[in-house]
């Protein structure tokens, strides 16, 4: 049976922290456009900021569908599930905000993430959530997987990129509109934060 909880602390903020893989789940208002549904996991590039504020780093990717959902409307839908130890499914359905690198909050948000180096990944935003539910529920279907690593692909692929030739990859890749039509990531990028 699913619990609704007021904040995010003690044994759900462990099980939040804990999970190497989430999920983020974005629609815009238009009824006939694109939901996105999108996997999240790198190590470190999420945080907690306080019980009911969650933040984690959007890297360069092939679009920017989860950032102009937000940017039209906030909706987000973030979800952890127990793919080891008991079943637990967690969901927090919030209000979102991509944080731009030009954005004065930026270097006190990045602060968070000690552990990413910002050049590395294409750094876009952060994204900023704050909580208006906070629900688990089972999780028995969940299969039982083990997490072996994170992969280097992506941290290799866009190491070799800087601020110029990054913006040079979005364009080429149009992320500052949606698949719908909707802003996305302003181009070109503010300078990287180092």
């Amino acid at each position: 049976m699913g619990k609704t909880y007021e904040r995010i602390d003690g044994r759900l903020r462990k099980f939040i922290e804990e999970q190497p893989l989430f999920f983020t789940a974005t629609a815009p208002l238009s009824g006939d456009g694109t939901v996105n549904l999108s996997p999240k996991g790198l190590k470190g590039s999420f945080a907690v900021l306080d019980d009911l504020t969650l933040a984690y780093l959007d890297f360069a990717g092939s679009n920017a569908e989860t950032v102009a959902h937000l940017r039209e409307n906030g909706r987000i839908t973030l979800m952890w599930c127990a793919f080891q130890g008991p079943p637990n499914i967690v969901r927090v359905h919030g209000r979102g905000e991509p944080v731009f690198r030009d954005d004065p909050r930026f270097p006190e948000l990045l602060a968070h993430f000690p552990d990413i180096d910002p050049g590395l990944h294409g750094l876009r935003a952060i994204i900023v959530v704050r909580a208006e539910r906070v629900r688990d529920s089972c999780g028995y279907a969940v299969p039982l997987m083990t997490y072996d690593e994170d992969r280097d692909l992506h941290g290799r692929r866009f190491a070799r990129e800087d601020d110029d030739s990054l913006s040079a990859y979005f364009a080429k890749r149009d992320i500052a509109a949606s698949l719908d039509g909707l802003p996305g990531v302003p181009l070109p990028l503010p300078p990287s934060v180092s």
